[in-house]
């Protein structure tokens, strides 16, 4: 874990702000993330850290009156750009929210839904899209003699790992998970933990979570949002060892938050 420093950003965020009802939610924010890893985003309640992510994808758009200025260059691309294609920027960056939102069909339908929406129309390939993808998120031999049945019949723990097989269908570069593991009994949330940590070295993943013992588990770097304010990022070795800022150290000692 401690290899991230030498690892390429895959996103680098220049003076983010974002103002909502003129309140300021997050303020000039600037920080690199590193590609192919796990970045777990930590920090109170209320501080900022899904509004980051909501960034990122674009998300923040369907905030009534969000002001938002900075960059977000994701590659050499400002996700921010007004004429940037936001069905493509969705494409490369996918998103998994806290409560699980399986789509109102078959378990098959919820993952070939995405690559039929972008043209795909062969059988055989999207057989073969939906196998890898349950396959990948452990879920293949849980529901391969039922991809037919509604994806609401599901427990909610399978529900959350469908919903990952679905974004990883798309084939994306990005994944931001918010608090995705928050409504999940234990095993299903290890289950959760398990598939992110096998598929990491594919992917940049930016992981909301309130639960330390979790950012500790599963990140190779953090990022600590504190009042809107970047307060430091590193290595996650580095931050839970011997964090720079004293406020870092008080919010990983229990001391508020």
């Amino acid at each position: 874990m401690d290899a991230t420093e030498s690892v390429a950003p895959e996103i680098r965020v220049r003076d983010l702000h974002v103002i909502l009802e003129k309140r300021e939610i997050l303020k000039g924010i600037s920080v690199e993330i590193p590609k192919n890893r796990i970045t777990a985003i930590i920090g109170p309640s209320g501080c900022g850290k899904s509004t980051l992510l909501r960034c990122i994808n674009r998300m923040i758009d369907l905030v009534e009156g969000a002001s938002v200025t900075g960059e977000v260059l994701i590659g050499n691309v400002d996700a921010l750009s007004p004429g940037i294609e936001l069905t493509e920027l969705r494409r490369r960056v996918g998103m998994i929210s806290q409560t699980p939102n399986p789509l109102p069909m078959s378990i098959f339908d919820n993952i070939a839904f995405g690559p039929r929406i972008h043209g795909e129309r062969d059988s055989k390939t999207l057989d073969a899209t939906v196998s890898r993808c349950l396959k990948t998120v452990g879920l293949w031999n849980e529901v391969h003699e039922r991809l037919y049945d509604p994806a609401a019949k599901l427990s909610i723990g399978q529900q959350q790992r469908l919903c990952l097989a679905r974004a990883l269908a798309m084939e994306p570069e990005v994944l931001l998970c918010d608090e995705i593991t928050s409504a999940l009994d234990p095993i299903s949330a290890k289950h959760i933990e398990s598939e992110l940590l096998a598929i990491k070295n594919e992917y940049t993943i930016i992981f909301v979570t309130h639960i330390l013992r979790q950012a500790r588990r599963i990140a190779d770097h953090v990022i600590f949002l504190y009042l809107g304010e970047l307060v430091e990022s590193g290595p996650a070795a580095e931050i839970f060892s011997s964090p720079k800022d004293p406020r870092t150290k008080e919010y990983l000692e229990g001391v508020f938050g």
